[in-house]
């Protein structure tokens, strides 16, 4: 009776730490746009970024684009509009109301495909013990392990489920725990976060 009594303590125990340790990690915003949001939201666009400019019931009015060298975008029915040193809504809201000359009541969404004009927001950064230290061109909807794996996956080294990652956010630098090894070699996909512009992961080596 000891014996069981000693056992199902040393069970609560294990329990309450395995609990505890799960509750602890520190995930950053889990959606593809909450977290880009805080960067994207000011992001002043520039020559070579790529825009995807859908009109709402209107295909034949969207379009992808790069920002040309003269700083505009040609829309459909438009003609060429100024996107250089705006913002995605403000670019949305210029085109709205050219087109409310030709349809009615056009809603027009931008969205950033790929940031080219500034380079510290445009790239995604994995160094460490990984394949190669690597710097890579945001897009939206890119997560932890799209990453590693562009950088080569990690190396034989590598303390995997020490990761992290490092994030601008409004209050400062954020470091999130990124347990990469959890991602690679058991599939569990709680830590692989979206990411954002800007964002580094860095991966340690092992403590001998």
């Amino acid at each position: 009776m000891k014996y069981l009594n000693e056992l199902l303590i040393c069970l609560l125990v294990l329990g309450v730490v395995g609990c505890a340790s799960n509750g602890s990690t520190n995930l950053p915003p889990q959606t593809a746009t909450e977290g880009v949001n805080v960067l994207v939201d000011s992001y002043k666009m520039d020559v070579g970024d790529i825009v995807q400019i859908t009109v709402w019931k209107s295909p034949d009015l969207s379009t992808q684009q790069p920002i040309r060298p003269d700083g505009m975008v040609a829309v459909p029915l438009v003609g060429d509009i100024k996107a250089s040193g705006l913002g995605p809504e403000e670019l949305a809201e210029n085109i709205e109301k050219e087109l409310k000359s030709y349809i009615k009541n056009p809603n027009v969404t931008v969205v950033l495909i790929n940031l080219e004009g500034q380079q510290f927001l445009s790239n995604v950064r994995v160094t460490g013990s990984v394949g190669k230290n690597t710097a890579i061109n945001y897009h939206q909807g890119m997560t932890v392990l799209d990453a590693v794996l562009e950088a080569g996956s990690v190396s034989l080294y590598a303390d995997a489920n020490r990761t992290k990652l490092h994030r601008r956010t409004e209050q400062g630098t954020e470091s999130y725990d990124i347990r990469l090894e959890d991602i690679l070699e058991n599939g569990d996909m709680t830590t692989n976060v979206y990411l954002m512009p800007g964002d580094i992961i860095t991966v340690p080596e092992r403590s001998f």
